[in-house]
């Protein structure tokens, strides 16, 4: 073999062992498969969390409607708050439901639906939110409940009708809107509890 040959033997080897090594093995791919599926693993529940945080968020916001919608009707009826009550599944109220009650008030009554409301409470009893019928035509600004005085940061007036958002976590399932406009997604009854004189 002159020399000329050995070089181009020599030049094939090299580019056909290039090219042999530029090929990845079934079990390369596989692993590179596993890997990608082992990161979407760990990244798809923190992006279900990030969702729901995103729906509580909403959440918070449509209570925060409500709450504004609470007091326009406190104030066109001297400082007292609605006589109303949820809409059962099972039996007739005599009360109206709130969604008939804060209507003018809301503007939208699909403001009373939780984005996380996968159970269809809004649809079958026209809120997502339960009302404290405890305080129906109270004085908004002296609250009593079972001769207790309370605060008005201190009794919730709205909150979601079952835990929507138990995906954040036991302590932040359910938010609630209190009877002075301020919103909490988690339930703390703090102060003084006196009793009513």
């Amino acid at each position: 073999m002159n020399s000329d040959q050995t070089a181009h033997t020599n030049t094939g080897d090299l580019l056909r062992d290039h090219r042999e090594a530029r090929a990845f093995t079934l079990i390369e791919l596989l692993v590179v498969i596993t890997v990608i599926a082992g990161l979407a693993a760990l990244l798809l529940p923190v992006l279900g969390r990030a969702k729901e945080s995103g729906k509580a968020t909403a959440c918070l916001s449509n209570l925060r409607q409500v709450g504004i919608a609470l007091q326009i009707y406190v104030q066109e009826n001297n400082n007292r708050l609605p006589f109303m009550r949820d809409r059962s599944l099972t039996t007739t109220n005599e009360l109206p439901s709130p969604d008939l009650v804060l209507s003018n008030q809301l503007g939208n009554v699909r403001v009373l639906q939780c984005p996380s409301d996968k159970q269809q409470l809004f649809e079958n009893t026209g809120s997502s939110y339960s009302w404290n019928n405890l305080l129906n035509g109270q004085d908004a600004d002296h609250l009593s409940i079972m001769g207790l005085s309370f605060d008005p940061h201190q009794i919730p007036v709205m909150f979601d009708k079952e835990k929507f958002h138990i995906a954040r976590g036991p302590s932040k399932a359910q938010n609630f809107l209190y009877a002075d406009g301020h919103i909490k997604n988690l339930l703390v009854l703090d102060g003084i509890i006196r009793p009513n004189l």
